[in-house]
């Protein structure tokens, strides 16, 4: 587990190793997140690099008869 530390203007850096295995670059958006008592930075994906995500899902649902 790696440790960082809070700077006296509250910014962390993310650790190489981390920043390296999740593709984040410099400049690139993060959501930060409170979750049941840490703190979780999701890394936002530009759409285009969404695309396709949804491939091959099963879209079909069953409908209430009086929807039909």
């Amino acid at each position: 587990m790696t440790t960082v530390t809070v700077s006296p203007r509250f910014q962390v850096v993310i650790p190489q190793k981390i920043r390296e295995s999740l593709n984040i670059q410099a400049g690139q958006k993060v959501q930060v997140v409170s979750y049941k008592g840490r703190i979780e930075f999701i890394p936002v994906k530009p759409p285009r690099e969404m695309r396709g995500l949804l491939a091959g899902i099963d879209a079909t649902i069953p409908r209430d008869r009086d929807c039909q």
